[in-house]
């Protein structure tokens, strides 16, 4: 089994790692939350069933972890903590500066609107923009229909996109 999980940890480190320094914003703290995450799989691999992608149970169980995390530690995220690596396109890494603070301020704003979102919606939106999920695996991990997780995934964009507007982002 311990071979079995080593394989595991290998193939999903890297995408289990990216949606939570995603969610978080910051390198050092995705990093330790990512490896909780692994510690939490390995102790509760004996529940997977199958019915879902490994992938998608340890995305449940990291989205799990960060939100279990947030609630002890309140979020602070001010501006200068947040990695621009994690967020921008290759070629904008290392271009304009107004561009970097324009876009981490949207990015800013938008965590913070999705996080004020009812759960369902903000569920849908972290599952497939952040982990990158396909809608049926968005609809696994959340047990509901694949067209239950596009209505809520269209009604959560439309949802955000109305409070940017109020907030003068778009």
């Amino acid at each position: 089994m311990h071979e079995e999980f080593e394989q595991v940890y290998r193939e999903y480190y890297g995408s289990i790692n990216k949606f939570i320094l995603k969610l978080c914003g910051d390198s050092t703290l995705a990093e330790e939350l990512t490896q909780e995450t692994f510690y939490r799989t390995y102790l509760s691999l004996h529940r997977f069933q199958g019915k879902s992608s490994l992938y998608t149970f340890i995305v449940s169980i990291a989205k799990h972890t960060y939100y279990k995390h947030m609630k002890k530690n309140k979020p602070v995220m001010p501006y200068e903590d947040i990695d621009e690596q994690a967020y921008l396109p290759q070629s904008h890494t290392s271009g304009d500066p107004l561009y970097i603070y324009e876009k981490k301020d949207e990015r800013y704003a938008l965590r913070r609107m999705i996080d004020q979102l009812p759960e369902k919606y903000r569920d849908v939106i972290l599952y497939r923009i952040y982990a990158e999920m396909t809608f049926e695996q968005v609809a696994k991990v959340m047990d509901i229909t694949e067209n239950s997780a596009k209505v809520l995934f269209h009604r959560a964009k439309k949802k955000l996109s109305e409070e940017l507007k109020n907030e003068d982002y778009l």
